[in-house]
């Protein structure tokens, strides 16, 4: 029985899951808002639009593929418990790991600045 209980919540939750991923998709390609790109610590990259592209392919197909699950499972009853579980948990996860790893590389590796060497000449060193 509590199975059955999680299955709907999980469910539900695709709905506001491919929602604000289809918005986003939305905002970068429409709207032209590139605040939500690659994000790190809620900051985005210097240069965003030059990951918008690949940040809104994500979302879109992340989105896509949520709704996909939501009709498939919903309207037509085409897919067995499993089967949507399985794909939209593995969306989910996949999708999560793009944006971490595309803001990842847009921010850079390394740390934000660089240490200034000490200079070696000053006195009380």
């Amino acid at each position: 029985m509590s199975i059955y209980i999680f299955n709907w919540l999980f469910l539900l939750a695709l709905f506001p899951v491919a929602f604000f991923w289809l918005r986003r998709a939305w905002r970068i390609l429409f709207k032209r808002d590139f605040s939500e790109v690659a994000l790190k610590k809620g900051l985005p990259p210097p240069n965003a639009e030059r990951y918008a592209p690949y940040e809104m392919i994500i979302n879109l197909l992340g989105g896509i593929v949520m709704v996909g699950v939501l009709v498939a499972v919903l309207g037509f009853q085409a897919l067995e418990r499993d089967d949507w579980v399985a794909i939209a948990g593995v969306t989910l996860w996949m999708k999560l790991f793009a944006s971490f790893a595309l803001s990842r590389h847009a921010h850079g590796l390394g740390p934000a600045h660089k240490k200034k060497p000490k200079d070696e000449s000053a006195p009380g060193s």
